[in-house]
């Protein structure tokens, strides 16, 4: 087909979706929903995995965690089954201090939330993390801005000393240096002997609302009989792995679990929460796009509907043209050419449109959004695709009209 006739072609739906703007709209707007959410979810999907992969991948490498529960259990089942085990105690932390040979660093960890006080100022909900004296350095490493880390005489001696969140630290002491105040946890009065640095919100939740004890002041007080997490680093990727066969035949050995029963334990590792993360945002995505695959259906079935409308309105033009000369392929590929630029000019409103409603969702929250320019060339083959393919059938229903039938049409 000459260049000349496809310039005419995409010039005269320009032009109709032009005079007809209401009519154009209202064909289009199943093309512009569907182009828009996809749009709007690959946005906010990638700039989600943009920010797992880069902020959320905060635990190390190298570290893992040993829970009671294992991470993203579905069913209620698997919780009442999980809650059945046996609880990881400080004595199981003591155990594998002293056995296993591929743990580099060994700290636990334990929570609760309390509300904080000082003065007439108060805050509800702190998470009350009680840690041993190496756990700043295994995991998601905690920085300070002022003082010092908890140390293993606070540790041994089970002193009434604390490290605060930059959140703590900005609404407790607005307008006061916190180091060497005291701060009421429930019942009980704790010395200020650093301040962490601000750490920021992952996915809205604040990093930096909590206070951090010495986990033997923090089973002193709270009471010893809850599950406590065992945190340990290790050197490398594959000393990482000896290290999880050691630990596991330790703790196996310390609960007589014959070699037929399962771990009553489970590992954490950041690479398992990237898993869960990535099966999770799957399942959305894929929801969505079979939300926007039917709006994209009654969009195409709109612009085959409006077709239909054209060959019949231009049943003379059409036998002028084969009068004149034209082919049949010519009349086909003059349709096809209008419906694809009809759902094209839909796409491109539902990519602007999906983009600004990422954008929007990432003002008015926390998910990120990021602009990946793959989704829009994807987004406009595929609604011009649809156009193609729901002007099929009235591009050939033009292309084999009769001239002599057509040119007597009044139309």
């Amino acid at each position: 087909m000459a260049k000349i006739q496809i310039g005419e072609s995409i010039s005269m739906s320009l032009n109709s979706l032009w005079t007809n703007k209401l009519r154009s709209f209202l064909t289009l707007l199943g093309i512009i929903i569907g182009v828009l959410t996809i749009i709007a979810v690959v946005s906010i999907i990638q700039g989600l995995n943009d920010y797992v992969y880069t902020k959320m991948s905060f635990y190390g490498a190298n570290d893992f965690t040993v829970t009671k529960f294992s991470f993203g259990a579905t069913t209620l089942k698997e919780f009442r089954e999980q809650m059945k085990r046996k609880n990881l105690t400080f004595a199981d932390l003591q155990l594998i201090q002293k056995k296993c040979e591929s743990c580099e660093l060994i700290g636990a960890s334990v929570s609760t939330s309390r509300t904080a006080k000082f003065g007439n100022q108060s805050l509800e909900n702190i998470f009350i993390r009680g840690v041993t004296h190496v756990d700043h350095m295994i995991g998601s490493v905690v920085e300070l801005e002022s003082g010092r880390h908890i140390q293993k005489d606070d540790e041994e001696h089970s002193r009434a000393v604390c490290i605060i969140g930059a959140d703590v630290a900005e609404n407790l002491f607005p307008h006061t240096d916190p180091l060497g105040k005291w701060v009421k946890i429930g019942n009980n009065n704790f010395l200020i002997i650093g301040t962490g640095k601000a750490a920021g919100k992952i996915l809205g939740m604040s990093q930096d609302n909590y206070i951090r004890i010495p986990i033997t002041t923090f089973l002193k007080i709270y009471g010893s009989r809850r599950s406590i997490n065992i945190n340990i680093h290790t050197s490398s990727q594959e000393q990482m792995a000896w290290a999880q066969e050691e630990v596991r035949t330790i703790l196996r050995s310390k609960r007589h679990l014959p070699f037929n029963k399962p771990d009553d334990f489970s590992f954490r590792t950041s690479d398992q929460f990237i898993q869960f993360y990535k099966s999770a945002t799957t399942g959305i995505f894929f929801a969505m796009i079979a939300i926007s695959s039917i709006a994209l259906v009654v969009g195409g079935i709109g612009i085959m509907n409006i077709m239909l409308v054209s060959v019949t309105e231009r049943t003379k033009e059409i036998g002028i043209r084969m009068a004149i000369g034209a082919r049949r392929t010519d009349i086909l590929f003059q349709f096809l050419i209008e419906s694809a630029t009809l759902s094209s000019v839909g796409g491109a409103v539902g990519i602007v449109l999906g983009f600004t409603a990422a954008k929007i969702v990432t003002a008015t929250s926390s998910l990120p959004s990021s602009i990946e320019p793959l989704s829009i060339i994807l987004a406009i083959l595929l609604s011009s695709s649809v156009g193609i393919f729901f002007g099929l059938y009235p591009a050939n229903k033009a292309s084999k009209l009769n001239p002599i039938d057509a040119l007597r049409s009044e139309q």
